[in-house]
């Protein structure tokens, strides 16, 4: 009975953290604005930076990739797994995949959430930095070049599980598990990200110039 209401609370736990709604707190805080009636509507650090700007972004992006890394490391107040165990991966896979749902779909704000991408940065932090680093590389090079948040955040999901598959497969031990995972993530990004995708294929996806901004002495 203690370890299965343990368990509950643990991923009750994941899914709270993951709901904290950042850019939504902190517009309200800072400007008294909701972010998600602004721009592309999206309670996300992109979205912040948009219509708050960096200086206010930077805050929301560091605490959702937070959250996620959180989230991920509660499995170890787990009082059935143990660390570096298969299943203390499995749950620790659970507890991500939790948080990026809670951020997406936040019970502190109304279940209009971001679409994940920093909370999930976070978990794969948590799980996998080798192959995370590779993906993060991949982001700003291709957002670099292209100006796309949206296709960058993609291009993003698709270089993990081949990094997690293929690249590091002789370097790090990953459990089926973990591999499973890379792919469901990948899988989400681009179900998230749905109608970008469909505004990138129409040419009418904004880009992210505001981030390239010089800014004024």
């Amino acid at each position: 009975m203690y370890t299965t209401l343990a368990i509950i609370l643990i991923i009750a736990g994941a899914y709270l953290l993951g709901s904290i709604p950042s850019s939504v707190w902190i517009g309200k805080l800072t400007k008294g604005v909701d972010v998600r009636d602004y721009g592309s509507k999206n309670a996300g650090a992109t979205n912040t930076m948009r219509v708050l700007g960096v200086k206010i972004g930077i805050p929301v992006l560091l605490i959702d990739v937070f959250k996620g890394f959180v989230a991920v490391k509660l499995a170890l107040f787990s009082p059935v797994f143990e660390s570096g165990t298969n299943g203390f991966m499995t749950f620790q896979l659970a507890l991500g995949i939790v948080a990026a749902l809670g951020h997406v779909f936040p019970i502190f704000a109304g279940f209009r959430g971001g679409k994940g991408v920093a909370t999930i940065v976070g978990v794969l932090l948590a799980l996998h930095w080798q192959a995370t680093f590779v993906a993060i590389v991949i982001f700003f090079t291709v957002l670099f070049f292209c100006k796309y948040v949206s296709f960058s955040s993609l291009m993003m999901g698709l270089s993990f599980p081949v990094s997690v598959i293929f690249i590091f497969k002789n370097i790090v031990t990953t459990p089926i598990s973990l591999k499973i995972f890379s792919i469901f993530v990948c899988i989400l990004l681009f179900v998230t990200h749905r109608k970008n995708i469909s505004r990138l294929m129409n040419g009418k996806e904004n880009k992210a110039t505001f981030l390239f901004k010089k800014t004024k002495e």
